[in-house]
């Protein structure tokens, strides 16, 4: 059982590390469309990047995300 647990574990660390790993990727190829002025290409980058951090952290608090989107 213990065994279970620490594999279980171990790959939620590294979805995490994943999640974050892609979250940084998106938010360089965002920044990478912006220079090129494509605007729309950095906006779907940037919705990635909130998505997969979101995945990574957000879970915790699941009211959070609608309280920052209806705010501005």
């Amino acid at each position: 059982m213990s065994n279970m647990m620490r594999d279980s574990q171990i790959m939620a660390q590294t979805n995490d590390e994943n999640l974050g790993y892609m979250s940084d990727m998106a938010l360089e190829l965002a920044q990478m469309a912006d220079d090129a002025g494509l605007a729309t290409l950095a906006y779907l980058f940037r919705m990635a990047a909130l998505e997969a951090t979101t995945a990574n952290g957000g879970l915790a608090e699941p009211d959070d995300l609608p309280r920052q989107m209806t705010s501005h």
